[in-house]
């Protein structure tokens, strides 16, 4: 016997997210139709109105309902900082350490040639022409440190160092708590490369 085509296309739509597998979809969609009706309906509802309501940022390209979002409309940030970031979860990340004020970029990705994301796919020229605004002072690459990561942040580096810009790079060490014995010889050399003086 086999399953409902409506079924396959549920299972199907499920896998686009991230680390989700076909069995792990298959569990979703079942555990949706068969006990949680009412939340397929409401993760339903809200997928449209978040597709129908929810664009681009003109100024940070991250979500948002208005054409500038809340963040980039707030008097208080330091507009003269703009920290660039891959995606608008490393912005979250960075805004619950309560510790930068100024504004964000958000590429949406990062460089990936193997994967045809190239400086034109990811957007470039629109951060170039951000940060040339005559207000931002200094651009801070909070890309990830994976491969790619690093090539975004190198090729992101010379296109506005070549505009006269600051920039700079978040730092890699040890974590806070972390135990020198569990972490990684690459961190560990990092962190002693970088290391800063006691004062």
């Amino acid at each position: 016997m086999t399953a409902p085509s409506v079924l396959d296309e549920l299972v199907s739509a499920l896998r686009c997210l991230p680390g989700v597998g076909p069995r792990s979809a298959q569990r979703m969609a079942w555990h949706l139709l068969q006990r949680d009706r009412k939340g397929a309906a409401r993760l339903t509802q809200a997928l449209e109105r978040s597709l129908a309501v929810l664009r681009h940022c003109e100024r940070c390209n991250g979500f948002s309902e208005e054409e500038v979002c809340a963040r980039c409309a707030n008097p208080r940030r330091d507009a003269s900082r703009l920290c660039v970031v891959e995606t608008p979860a490393d912005l979250a990340m960075i805004e619950q350490t309560q510790s930068y004020d100024g504004l964000y970029y958000v590429l949406m990705g990062r460089l990936s040639p193997l994967d045809g994301i190239g400086p034109r796919e990811l957007g470039l020229d629109r951060l170039l022409a951000r940060a040339s605004d005559g207000e931002v002072k200094e651009v801070i690459l909070a890309t990830n440190f994976t491969n790619e990561g690093e090539a975004t942040a190198h090729t992101v580096a010379a296109l506005l160092t070549a505009r006269g810009l600051a920039v700079s790079r978040l730092s890699r060490g040890v974590p806070v708590g972390g135990e020198l014995e569990h972490t990684d010889i690459g961190t560990i050399a990092q962190a002693m490369a970088e290391r800063r003086t006691v004062s």
